[in-house]
């Protein structure tokens, strides 16, 4: 059997009827190219999260009152209150495991700075706020503890409260704005963040002593939660637990209670979106790759095609001596050119697609090399797999039959 013969008649046989190669290849062509775009958008989603993640500080702790409970169940309001000022002066005291801790209460309003005013809300926390959630100020400075404990009216802003309150670009430090009434003297401006992965604008922040917006603005006595940080991403889980063993503790819970708090870190939201996007991008590469399996039927279509017309040739080749292994091979070579023809351009136009979306789109893209490696594997295989029963079928031809068709 002579390979290189074999394949320059595959080769004769396919540039015979290019258009009709080319369109048998299509299929395969957009089925590849789908694939590679869809698990580099998935990635690429993926990747920003973690990303994201990271840049909020992958050690990050979050307690938030209440027992960790699902489906909608309506908790009751002192549930809601169960984060008092001691449990944070305690955890901050006693935590080996944390580099630091905050705690945090929201109010929402608007924002008033003489003729221009904003709806946002204001984020009452410690001075470590900003070293946990990775936020630095740029002009100006933050808030002390002497402001927190005389309940200071002062507050530190973000881009987006400048850019709205302070249109004519005048500078903000020094100045008052008013929330629900409530004066607050501007001595800080955090650098700009922009907006996150999931489309939230990062400089849209107000803060303020915590003191200031429990007592001036809402005149309670809990938190809405507590920030903290653990000393290393290692020790995340030591941290955790000895926050669950104080706060236990200090609300007297028995054995048999269960926590009437909830503690979240940023590893578990990271594993589940880590979960939600693996889960969209192995759909999204399950739609893509039924492209693949169309494209393989259109190979064993086009094949049978191929086949019905040469059946004359294929039995003058038998009758001088080629044997049915050889015809075998030349329509299994034909179908495997196909695919993996269409694999490579597939390949290239999946890598354009992916370049084109990002610059254009300015969606996260990322092209996962295995996802590359993976589409040709499949051309191949799909070539062999929808290839072999038309080759056999030629190869089990009868050459006087064959002879003789029409």
């Amino acid at each position: 059997m002579n390979y290189t013969n074999l394949f320059r008649i595959a080769l004769k046989a396919l540039a015979n009827n290019k258009m009709r190669a080319f369109l048998t290849m299509l299929g395969i062509i957009i089925g590849v190219g789908s694939v590679i775009t869809m698990i580099a958008l998935g990635q690429g989603t993926q990747k920003s999260i973690q990303a994201e993640i990271s840049g909020m500080g992958s050690n990050i702790i979050m307690v938030h009152p209440g027992g960790d409970r699902r489906g909608g169940v309506r908790l009751d309001p002192s549930e809601m209150q169960t984060l008092k000022i001691k449990n944070y002066e305690t955890l901050r005291s006693e935590c080996m495991y944390l580099a630091a801790v905050s705690p945090y209460v929201t109010a929402s309003g608007q924002l008033v700075c003489g003729n221009n005013n904003y709806p946002s809300s204001v984020t009452g926390a410690g001075t470590e706020y900003i070293s946990i959630r990775q936020l630095a100020v740029e002009d100006g400075a933050m808030f002390t503890e002497a402001d927190i404990k005389t309940s200071a009216k002062v507050c530190v802003i973000g881009k987006t409260i400048v850019d709205n309150l302070f249109p004519d670009g005048g500078d903000p430090i020094g100045k008052i704005i008013r929330f629900n009434q409530v004066p607050l003297k501007v001595i800080g401006v955090l650098e700009s963040k922009g907006y996150n992965s999931m489309g939230m604008d990062q400089d849209d922040i107000v803060l303020a002593p915590y003191t200031t917006v429990m007592k001036r603005m809402l005149a309670i006595t809990h938190f809405n939660g507590i920030f903290a940080s653990a000393l290393s991403e290692d020790m995340t889980d030591y941290a955790t637990a000895e926050i669950r063993t104080i706060l236990r503790r200090e609300h007297r819970l028995k054995d048999s209670d269960s926590d009437d708090f909830t503690i979240r870190t940023q590893q578990e939201l990271s594993e589940m979106l880590n979960t939600t996007t693996n889960l969209l991008t192995t759909l999204l590469a399950c739609i893509a790759g039924i492209s693949l399996l169309v494209g393989g039927i259109g190979i064993m279509n086009i094949m049978y095609v191929s086949i019905t017309e040469r059946t004359r040739e294929i039995g003058l080749r038998m009758s001088v001596g080629a044997r049915g292994v050889d015809i075998l091979v030349q329509f299994l070579i034909e179908a495997v050119l196909i695919s993996v023809t269409g694999g490579i351009i597939g390949i290239l136009l999946g890598c354009t697609a992916c370049i084109a979306v990002k610059f254009l789109a300015h969606w996260p893209v990322y092209i996962q090399i295995w996802s590359v490696i993976l589409s040709f594997a499949v051309c191949t295989v799909t070539g062999i797999f929808f290839g072999w029963y038309p080759a056999r079928k030629a190869a089990d031809l009868d050459p006087i039959d064959a002879l003789r068709y029409e």
